[in-house]
């Protein structure tokens, strides 16, 4: 009878705790649709003990520890935020409370035209990789959705990826399905003089996969703040942010000031928005923020500008690593590479030299164009002056091409070197590129990087 008596009481327990367990779930998973992102920044000298206590008493918890020190985020109940919030930042031991805000990709899909890396030719890489064609030992680390490591062009550079969207940024293998991250790498460093697909800028320098955007491009500051840190622990002489938001932070902030302090170069998209309205972390003074240029020197209608706009790079029409293939990509997300890339070179030239004097010099180097001064500070960066080599004659126009790579309906203009379409915000449908080799321009015996590769069959 005992023995029943104990049975009963010890199911009723166990459903009692089954039912709260349930109940448990459910209000975790509401609590992601009821719940807002902030990040709660305490005085160093407070004790955890005492952190846990200042948010308890608020009915909240630490969710997530940052790299950046006593920095935390925490879920607040929309209903309750501003309430929430208010008693925090009047709180003795907290130094500041901010929404965690969302960033976003920098970049605006449209059809492949022009079948050429035109944005080398333009910045004059050519006549740069005469000087230098980077180091090994100058790791380059692309913040973003990750980057395909399988990609036969980039395989052979990635030196680490990490998963910053958990915050203690664990080791993983991406396949970037958004495909981004793995554009923009493709752009800074890939695999060059291999037979195969594109050029990258920096021939010779290593790749640091970071992801702190999701798969649809999204990502919390926070995220980017950890990745930041965590490139900069990690040896990363050169951070891409091909990515922005709309307001700024002072966790963005403190990241991007740590990462400076820290001697590494920062470049960052200044935004597709097509106006004088700041993008973050782009806005931030250590960061050199990279406006975008078409084909005739000219800003791309959709590219924001500014006196705190530093330098310009080809962002319109950019052919560049995509998933398995390679795809033609527009936008500042594109033109920040070119500026990451060069920094590398930079670098590998002057290994001695502060990131105070590696930024100076792309400044100083950068070609005037129209619109410098006004659209952004300084001018068009331009590979050639900035690794100081004697200048000879390369293309800085497309050329004239009959495309045989990419599919159009019958029957195929001869595409010419004007106009160059300027894209809008409107999405247009991609076309995946397999990957062959880049078609001669028409008019010439052989193509300009034939003396990079001449065993080449197009150089035959």
């Amino acid at each position: 009878m005992k023995k029943g008596l104990v049975f009963i009481i010890l199911m009723f327990l166990l459903s009692l705790f089954e039912f709260q367990k349930v109940t448990w779930v459910a209000s975790v998973k509401a609590s992601s649709q009821d719940t807002k992102r902030y990040i709660v920044r305490f005085r160093n000298f407070a004790p955890r003990f005492l952190k846990d206590k200042v948010v308890k008493d608020q009915g909240l918890s630490l969710k997530e520890e940052l790299k950046l020190s006593s920095t935390y985020v925490v879920d607040v109940p929309k209903d309750r935020v501003f309430e929430s919030t208010e008693k925090l930042k009047k709180n003795f031991f907290v130094e500041y409370v901010e929404e965690d805000y969302v960033a976003e990709k920098q970049v605006l899909p449209n059809d492949p035209l022009f079948p050429n890396q035109w944005g080398l030719a333009k910045i004059e890489a050519v006549n740069g990789w005469e000087v230098t064609n980077g180091s090994e030992d100058v790791d380059i680390a692309v913040i973003d959705t990750g980057i395909n490591n399988s990609h036969p062009d980039l395989a052979s550079k990635i030196s680490v990826s990490v998963n910053c969207i958990n915050s203690s940024c664990p080791f993983f293998t991406t396949t970037d399905p958004d495909g981004h991250g793995t554009h923009v790498a493709g752009i800074i460093g890939a695999a060059t003089n291999n037979n195969q697909g594109v050029a990258g800028l920096a021939w010779l320098p290593r790749l640091m996969s970071v992801k702190v955007l999701d798969d649809t491009g999204s990502g919390y500051y926070s995220w980017i703040a950890n990745g930041i840190v965590w490139a900069t622990d990690n040896g990363a002489e050169v951070i891409n942010l091909s990515l922005g938001g709309r307001f700024t932070s002072y966790t963005l902030e403190n990241a991007i000031n740590y990462a400076w302090d820290k001697g590494v170069i920062i470049a960052a998209a200044a935004g597709n928005s097509g106006s004088s309205f700041p993008m973050y972390p782009a806005y931030y003074e250590p960061v050199l923020a990279v406006g975008a240029t078409t084909s005739e020197d000219k800003k791309a209608t959709f590219s924001n500008y500014g006196t705190w706009v530093d330098v310009a790079a080809p962002g319109v029409s950019i052919l560049s690593t995509y998933e398995n293939g390679y795809e033609y990509l527009s936008g500042t997300s594109m033109a920040t590479p070119f500026v990451s890339g060069l920094a590398g070179l930079v670098i590998a030239k002057n290994p001695s030299w502060t990131n105070v004097e590696v930024r100076q010099k792309i400044e100083d180097s950068s070609e005037i164009i129209s619109g410098s001064g006004l659209y952004w500070n300084f001018g068009r960066v331009n590979v050639c002056r900035a690794l100081d080599c004697s200048i000879q004659p390369v293309p800085t126009s497309i050329p004239t091409l009959t495309p045989t790579t990419i599919p159009s309906p019958s029957p195929t203009p001869t595409l010419t070197p004007t106009p160059i379409l300027t894209p809008t915000p409107t999405l247009i449908p991609s076309v995946t590129l397999t990957p062959t080799p880049t078609p001669t321009p028409s008019g010439q015996s052989k193509p300009w990087w034939c003396r990079y590769a001449p065993s080449h069959y197009l150089c035959q």
